[in-house]
């Protein structure tokens, strides 16, 4: 199949970008169904945003060996939590 590029409209700046003919074959390949809707820099911005969001994280103390820790989640009182080591024994 041969591809060519294209020129598509960014959905978030309203920008024109190149979707390259290279590009294009790299979404064949991997089976992807849709075109790019974002230009390179608002989908690296939208990708650095998502990895700046921070967890909340709760302290805990682990219901084997007593330790301190955190977790990424609320415990419920009728759950046990586990710091990682513990975790890790349990599975």
């Amino acid at each position: 199949m041969s591809f060519e590029d294209k020129v598509l409209k960014c959905k978030e700046c309203g920008e024109d970008f190149v979707f390259t003919a290279g590009e294009q074959e790299f979404y064949a390949e991997k089976g992807f169904q849709n075109e790019p809707q974002r230009c390179k820099t608002c989908r690296d911005n939208r990708k650095a945003s998502r990895n700046a969001r921070t967890r909340e994280m709760f302290t805990v103390v682990c219901a084997d060996c007593g330790a301190e820790t955190q977790v990424p989640f609320e415990p419920r009182n009728d759950k046990p939590v586990y710091c990682r080591d513990c975790f890790q024994n349990h599975r």
